[in-house]
């Protein structure tokens, strides 16, 4: 499946409706500069980015907390997603798939919206798919297996774009790259990279500090510190 909008703009909320539309055409260099070596066959993967919208707190988007115990990833904070099934229907069924063994997300109440491009991820050799989604049913959701996923946040899209949440990080590799504070969640690697490219694609993204570089294991720390007082 090309990248694009996968419905009429009509079907979503206005304050969704620009970031569908740009979806048409985008390339992966939008989000990516790594690119899949050629001599080998990568993974097929998707996630799925979830936008809902609550009364008081505005839109907000679903994210979860890996385990801890995991050996791959752990405890970094994530969109629903994962490998593809030989069964599934393209990247829109994994993307779905998932979110309801993950976190309980029921398909019936997620409409997708858009793809976008396939995204190479160098660190598991994933080829990524993120698949953009309106929740037009939301309901409860948690971490279905705690062995897995930790714990499972709506966060609304104005903390994101807050300033004094947003910085880069550094990891010990030297890798420096976008990052958002987040109530016990630092948002950094890949899914930063998603959010801060969706910010700016859909002309939610506010001025913020880029000259601000932290080190990883001590934002880690204050993320974990600042849901513990």
């Amino acid at each position: 499946m090309s990248p694009g909008p996968l419905v009429d703009l009509a079907c979503v909320p206005r304050w969704l409706a620009g970031l569908v539309a740009s979806t048409e055409g985008l390339r992966a260099e939008a989000f990516t500069r790594f690119v899949p070596p050629a001599s080998s066959e990568s993974r097929k993967a998707a996630v799925l980015m979830l936008f809902g919208e609550q009364e008081e707190a505005g839109p907000d988007v679903l994210l979860l907390r890996r385990a801890d115990t995991l050996t791959a990833h752990p405890g970094q904070v994530a969109f629903p997603g994962g490998s593809a099934d030989a069964d599934d229907d393209g990247p829109v069924a994994t993307a779905l798939r998932e979110a309801e063994e993950e976190v309980g997300v029921l398909a019936g109440g997620v409409l997708p919206v858009a793809l976008l491009p396939e995204l190479y991820v160098p660190g598991s050799g994933y080829l990524v798919t993120p698949v953009l989604a309106y929740w037009t049913e939301p309901m409860a959701v948690r971490p279905v297996d705690p062995a897995e996923t930790s714990a499972v946040a709506r966060v609304p899209v104005s903390r994101l774009t807050d300033p004094t949440h947003r910085f880069r990080v550094r990891h010990p590799s030297g890798y420096v790259g976008p990052a958002f504070s987040v109530p016990g969640m630092l948002v950094w690697g890949f899914t930063a990279g998603l959010l801060s490219g969706l910010l700016s694609l859909a002309g939610w993204e506010r001025p913020w500090d880029r000259g601000d570089v932290r080190d990883l294991d001590s934002a880690l720390w204050a993320a974990n510190m600042e849901v513990s007082r």
